[in-house]
C-alpha cells in the first residue's frame, strides 16, 4: 500500500471529525468566518504559519527547506445557500446553508494532506503551497486569491485540485486533458414595465409579458446563432414577477440565468446578444430592460503534460484500474479554471458515492450523500502528487 494512503487511513477518525464539523456548520460565499477560524486553528496546531491572503482565503507553505519549484494544492470551503434534507445526524445547523457540493470533504482532505506534508517535510524538494479557497460556488474565490498574489512569493509553477463526486465509486479518479469543464457567465435581466389593475391591462405595461418573450427569444440564440458542433448552454433558472396577487400586473421583475461553453469568442458574442435581445424586446412592448452580469469564470483547461504526470503519481495511490479518463467534456464549471489560465493545472474528480447505489444523487441536491471512505484517498493523492512532482522537477 502507498505509504501516504496507509498513514491517511490511520488519520480517518480525525478526517471524519473535521468533515462532520464542517458539514454541521456550513457558510457561504466569502463569509466563512467560523470556518476559517477552525481551519486556521488546525493548521497552527500542525506548526504552520497561516496567512489570510484575502477575505476568508488561507495559505500555508510546506517544505521550503530544500531548493526547488513550487506546486499549489487547493481545497474550496464554501457551502451552498440551500436547505439540507439528508437526515444525517450531523446535518447542517445553519438554516438555509448546506455542503451539497462536497466542499466539507475537500477541507477535511486538504487538512489531512497538510498533516501528511508536515510529517514528510524533509522529503519535499521545493515548496507546497496549500490553499484554502472561499467563494467557489459564485466563481469569485480563485480570482480574488490570484489578484491577492497567491501565485507569487514563492512563484507557483503548477496547481492541482480534487473535487468529490457523489455518483462515482469510492477511490476512482476521473480526469481529462485540454478543455474539460465549461466557462460560466451569470446574468440578471431586470425588466421594467408599468403596474396596473389586472382588470385593465391596457392601462399598464406587463413586465411578465416582456419577460416571457425575452425568455423565448433567448432560447432561439442556441438554435439559430450557435454552430451545432459547439457545446453551449443558456439556462434561465428563475423568473420573479409580482407578489402572488391574482389581480395585479406588477411594475417590474427579473430573470436570472447562466451561460456555459468552451469557446470564449462565442460566449462574448452571446453576452452581447443577451443584452440586445433583452433591451430590444422590452422596448417593443413599451418597457425597458437592463442586463447585469453577476460573474464570469473561464473554461477549465487541464495541461496535458502535467496531467500525464499527476495521473502517474495518483495511480500509485488508488491503482491504475481506478484512473478513469473523461469520455466527454462537462458543461459544469469550476473557478479553479482561473489557476488553469496561469499555470499548468489539473483537477481530479474523486469518487465518493455511497455503497447503496439507489441512494446516490448528484451534487447540489438537498438529499445528496457522500461517502467518508473517500477522505483518506483525497489526503493521500494530494500528498503523493505534490511530493512526487517536486521531486521530478527539482
Amino acid at each position: 500500500m502507498n505509504k501516504y494512503l496507509a498513514r491517511a487511513n490511520q488519520l480517518v477518525p480525525e478526517l471524519v471529525e473535521n468533515r462532520r464539523h464542517f458539514h454541521r456548520h456550513p457558510e457561504v460565499r466569502n463569509e466563512l468566518f467560523e470556518t476559517v477560524k477552525y481551519v486556521k486553528a488546525q493548521l497552527e496546531d500542525m506548526g504552520y504559519q497561516v496567512q489570510e491572503i484575502c477575505q476568508c482565503g488561507l495559505v500555508v507553505l510546506a517544505g521550503g527547506k530544500k531548493p526547488g519549484k513550487c506546486i499549489l494544492i487547493r481545497g474550496d470551503m464554501d457551502a451552498l445557500p440551500m436547505p439540507e434534507d439528508t437526515g444525517l445526524e450531523f446535518s447542517s445547523e445553519n438554516p438555509g446553508a448546506m455542503h451539497a457540493c462536497g466542499h466539507d470533504l475537500h477541507m477535511a482532505m486538504l487538512l489531512g494532506a497538510a498533516k501528511l506534508l508536515k510529517e514528510h517535510e524533509d522529503e519535499i524538494e521545493g515548496t507546497v503551497k496549500i490553499c484554502f479557497q472561499p467563494n467557489e460556488e459564485t466563481f469569485g474565490g480563485a480570482k480574488a486569491m490570484i489578484e491577492a498574489g497567491v501565485l507569487e512569493n514563492p512563484h507557483v509553477d503548477a496547481a492541482f485540485a480534487i473535487h468529490v463526486g457523489s455518483m462515482a465509486d469510492v477511490g476512482t479518479l476521473d480526469y481529462g486533458k485540454g478543455l474539460t469543464m465549461g466557462s460560466a457567465d451569470g446574468f440578471s435581466i431586470h425588466v421594467k414595465g408599468k403596474g396596473c389593475h389586472g382588470a385593465a391591462p391596457n392601462s399598464g405595461i406587463s413586465p411578465i409579458n416582456i419577460g416571457v418573450h425575452i425568455y423565448l427569444t433567448l432560447q432561439e440564440l442556441l438554435a439559430r446563432e450557435v454552430n451545432p458542433a459547439e457545446q453551449c448552454t443558456l439556462t434561465v433558472g428563475s423568473m420573479l414577477f409580482g407578489d402572488g396577487a391574482t389581480n395585479v400586473i406588477p411594475s417590474e421583475g427579473v430573470l436570472n440565468g447562466t451561460m456555459r461553453g468552451f469557446n470564449a469568442e462565442l460566449i462574448n458574442h452571446l453576452r452581447q446578444r443577451v443584452e440586445e435581445i433583452s433591451v430590444g424586446t422590452a422596448r417593443v412592448f413599451g418597457g425597458d430592460a437592463e442586463v447585469e452580469w453577476l460573474f464570469s469564470s473561464p473554461a477549465m483547461y487541464c495541461d496535458p503534460e502535467f496531467t500525464d504526470e499527476v495521473v502517474r503519481y495518483a495511480a500509485d495511490v488508488v491503482g491504475q484500474d481506478r484512473m478513469i479518463p473523461k469520455k466527454s467534456r462537462a458543461t459544469g464549471s469550476e473557478d479553479f479554471a482561473y489557476f488553469g489560465e496561469k499555470v499548468p493545472s489539473q483537477i481530479f474528480w474523486l469518487g465518493a458515492g455511497v455503497d447503496d447505489k439507489t441512494k446516490r444523487i448528484s451534487n447540489h441536491n438537498p438529499k445528496v450523500l457522500f461517502s467518508e471512505d473517500a477522505l483518506p484517498y483525497g489526503a493521500a493523492v494530494y500528498t503523493q502528487c505534490a511530493i512526487e512532482w517536486l521531486k521530478e522537477h527539482k
